[in-house]
Formats: C-alpha cells, sequence, structure tokens
C-alpha cells in the first residue's frame, strides 16, 4: 500500500526469502539431558520416562591448522638372499619440492588471495590467529613456486583460447612495480579474452595490437589469418582493436553498449542534448529487446522472423537518423562528435544482424575483468613480474 514505510533488508514474498537449508553441513551430535537425580518426580520419587526430545541448531566456524607429520616405517632383511636390505614406503609427494604446505593449502592460500582479494599481511594475521606463525617472505617463496607449476597448464589454456572462433577481448590497467628496461611509470595492461569454454588473462607492460596478435598467432603484416580461420571478435572500438579489424577473416563485432555510453556523456555534459540523448537511447534499447527476442525463439518460427525483421527495421531506422541529422547544420558540436564516432564504427556495430546467436556488447568480458579490478583496488595492482604473471594464472 502506498504510504506503507518499507522494511529494512530483504522483503518477504521476494526470491530467497525465507530460512535455508543447511542441512547439507556436516552434522555434530551435542546432546544435553537431564542428570539421572533430576529425573524424578520430587513429590513421590517416580522415575520421568521419556518422551521426544526438542532440537534446536547453531553453525559453528572452526579452522584447523594441522600438520602432518609422515612417518615411514623401516623393514630390514632377515634372510641371506641377495635382494633388496632394506624396505621403506616412498617420500610423500610434495606439490612445491621440499616445501612445507601441502596442496590444500596452497589452494586455499590463492584462493584467500586472488579471489578474496585479501593482502598477504592481512593472510599472516589470520593464520597466527589460528596458532600458525608464518612469515610473509615464506608464503611469497610458495607463490613464486607455485607459479612455475601452473605453467604448462597455463600454456595449454591459452593455446586453446586462441584457437576460438569468437572472442571477447577487454583490457584495463594494472600496476607493476618492478623497474623494467625501455618501460617508463608503473602503468601496465591487464588483459581478457574470454572464449566458449577457456578464459585467458594477460598482464603486459603495453596496451596495443601486438598484444592481442601474438596471443592470437596472428602476423598483422601479413594482412589475414591462415587460410580458412575465421574469427569473431567481441570488443570495443578502442584504437588497439581498430587494425584487427582490416584483416581478411577477422568480423569485429563492436559493443553498442559503449556506443550508448558516448550519447549519455554527451548529454551529461551538455544539458540542451538531453532530449536528443533520450530519443538515441530509446532507440539502442528497442534494439535490445529485439535481439532479446528473436534469441529467445526457435529459429524458422514466426515469432522469430518478425524479431528479426524487427531487428532490421530498427538498425534501418538508425541508419536513417544519425545520416539526416549528420546534415543538420543546427546540430550542437557535442552531438555532431557522438554522430561521428557512431558512424565511423557504424559497420562492426550493424554487423550484429549477422550474428542472432552473439550479444550485442562486451558485457561478458567486462563482467570476467570485474573480480581482479576489485583485487586491483585492494591490493593495488602486483609488486613484481612474477606475481602478475602468477595472478593472471590464477585468475
Amino acid at each position: 500500500m502506498t504510504g506503507e514505510k518499507r522494511l529494512r533488508g530483504q522483503q518477504p514474498g521476494s526470491p530467497g526469502h525465507g530460512r535455508r537449508d543447511y542441512s547439507a553441513l556436516e552434522t555434530v551430535e551435542v546432546i544435553h539431558d537431564v542428570p539421572d537425580n533430576e529425573r524424578i518426580c520430587s513429590g513421590c520419587g517416580a522415575p520421568y520416562a521419556a518422551f521426544g526430545e526438542e532440537t534446536s541448531y547453531q553453525i559453528d566456524w572452526q579452522v584447523h591448522i594441522v600438520r602432518h607429520r609422515h612417518r615411514r616405517p623401516t623393514y630390514r632383511r632377515t634372510c641371506k638372499c641377495q635382494t633388496r636390505g632394506m624396505l621403506v614406503a616412498p617420500v610423500p609427494a610434495k606439490p612445491i619440492p621440499r616445501g612445507m604446505f601441502t596442496s590444500g593449502f596452497l589452494g586455499r592460500l590463492v584462493v584467500e588471495k586472488y579471489v578474496l582479494g585479501r593482502p598477504l599481511e592481512r593472510i599472516v594475521a589470520a593464520l597466527s590467529n589460528d596458532g600458525f606463525e608464518v612469515s610473509k617472505g615464506t608464503l611469497t617463496g610458495a607463490l613464486k613456486a607455485l607459479s612455475d607449476l601452473l605453467e604448462q597448464l597455463d600454456a595449454a589454456i591459452r593455446e586453446r583460447n586462441a584457437k576460438s572462433a569468437h572472442l571477447h577481448i577487454d583490457e584495463t590497467s594494472w600496476k607493476v612495480f618492478e623497474a623494467v628496461a625501455d618501460k617508463a611509470g608503473n602503468r601496465w595492461w591487464l588483459w581478457t579474452f574470454l572464449g566458449p569454454d577457456t578464459v585467458v588473462f594477460l598482464i603486459d607492460p603495453k596496451c596495443s595490437t601486438r598484444v592481442v596478435a601474438e596471443h592470437l598467432g596472428i602476423d598483422i603484416d601479413a594482412g589475414s589469418l591462415e587460410p580458412g580461420r575465421q574469427l569473431l571478435i567481441s570488443s570495443d572500438f578502442y584504437s588497439v582493436y581498430q587494425p584487427l579489424g582490416a584483416l581478411e577473416g577477422v568480423d569485429p563485432l563492436w559493443c553498442w553498449a559503449h556506443i550508448r555510453r558516448y550519447f549519455i556523456r554527451a548529454s551529461d555534459a551538455h544539458q540542451e542534448l538531453r532530449s536528443w540523448t533520450t530519443s538515441w537511447l530509446a532507440r539502442i534499447g528497442s534494439l535490445y529487446v529485439a535481439h532479446h527476442a528473436r534469441q529467445a525463439l526457435e529459429t524458422g518460427t514466426t515469432g522469430r522472423l518478425r524479431a528479426e525483421e524487427d531487428f532490421t527495421r530498427i538498425i534501418r531506422a538508425m541508419d536513417t537518423a544519425r545520416k539526416a541529422e549528420a546534415c543538420d547544420p543546427t546540430l550542437h558540436p557535442g552531438a555532431i562528435k557522438v554522430l561521428a564516432t557512431l558512424d565511423r564504427e557504424w559497420e562492426g556495430l550493424c554487423r550484429h544482424e549477422e550474428f542472432p546467436e552473439l550479444p550485442l556488447d562486451n558485457n561478458p568480458a567486462e563482467a570476467v575483468l570485474r573480480n581482479p579490478a576489485v583485487i586491483r583496488k585492494n591490493c593495488y595492482g602486483s609488486g613484481s613480474i612474477w606475481a602478475a604473471t602468477l595472478a593472471a594464472r590464477i585468475w
């Protein structure tokens, strides 16, 4: 009812509201029984009979730091045969030779640092609170060794990712606080390549087409992919991706969400463009509605054909509007600038019409970058090149 005060927190009736089921958790029975001498009537001394029970639950949080002591009994020969004189079980395998940590400990360590984003200082403090005193240097050494262990797996994932027929690609800045020859400053770049079944992160000192080309095994100078290969690239229309669109065999699918931001920024900077921006946002919104409709409907159905016609009609209407507005001598300079960008990237934006199964934007790649971006804010990058390499391999 209008005017009623809304309760704080999750609202009754909303998805997920109510008690959760924790029956899958390990359960420890704790029995709280009445003492024997109290289970008798205080008046006549007759005993009380069992009559069911009352049950309640609590959730406990326990952290156990355990030291594994590996004992290997030895056995000597009791005969005079020419066989082995002593028997002993093999030395237990260790993920890091001569290391002190189990694979479980190392797995928890990388989750704490690279998934939860906790700096090593806080991890050391947390371990200390649980009874395990360890130095930051010891954990750093373990992580450095772990990076080498992941190298082959990382290479295999990169190889498979590079052969994908469709990739979402995006990049963001990343700090690496290590001096490198011919590199001014600490600003590096974190790249993400999102394929159908793999995700690759690269941290590189440069933000250039070379990074993308090297990962994909593309020779830019050749002007085309190897014979028979086709590659779809979903990205924003940043300058580093433009040369890829000129290659034969590469189809760039520019991001509609990015061009939408240009219209929003124009109205934010110039209030007189708000009505103009609203009209363009409505067109783009209609395009997304038609796109979602054609994705949801079965190919060949009447509804799917109608959604495809709607999509094409909206694209044609946008094309007509942008050309007409570009010829308007009274158009605001801010709008002219946005339309110039739209005109320059129009071919890559319209190419989505040929690939209805693919998203209109590059939001999947941005979503994948979200966790590393949060960690960047918490830890402000990486202290060394090996640490940056490990971060990319872990994510």
